[in-house]
């Protein structure tokens, strides 16, 4: 059996573990569909238990001095205001400004509010600038 030693690449790899189960409790909550309220929290306490135990693995490489930069500790885990996390690359949006387009049954586009408005998981003004990029390429 192979036994890794504790190392800023393993550190690395939790945080980035840890960020994704953060974007599946976020698409569990807001877009997976289940038959009861039930359901929808033993799928959810099943996650953060396992997101969790990340968090502890990692927390425990820090306190055993493993050096890590700031800017790979998932979003989730970095805390407001300090002079170490990483300047936001934009300023985020309003929640009135930031809209998604939907399609409906009938072909037109539907304006609906975003739910990650002014969250760390909100998508949507890269997305919009993509699709505006997309059809700038295709104009010229």
């Amino acid at each position: 059996m192979l036994v890794l030693t504790p190392g800023k690449y393993q550190l690395k790899t939790l945080h980035e573990d840890i960020a994704l189960f953060d974007r599946k409790i976020a698409h569990l909550e807001n877009f997976e569909t289940f038959a009861t309220d039930a359901e929808r929290t033993t799928a959810l306490d099943k996650l953060a238990a396992k997101r969790n135990l990340l968090i502890r693995k990692a927390q425990q490489m820090i306190d055993e001095g493993i050096e890590f930069s700031e800017t790979e500790r998932p979003k989730s885990l970095r805390p407001n205001g300090t002079p170490d996390a990483p300047p936001a690359a934009k300023p985020a949006a309003s929640e009135s400004e930031v809209t998604a387009e939907t399609q409906t049954g009938n072909g037109s586009l539907e304006s609906v509010p975003s739910p990650f408005a002014g969250t760390s998981f909100d998508y949507r003004p890269d997305l919009l600038a993509y699709k505006k990029s997309k059809a700038k390429q295709k104009s010229a």
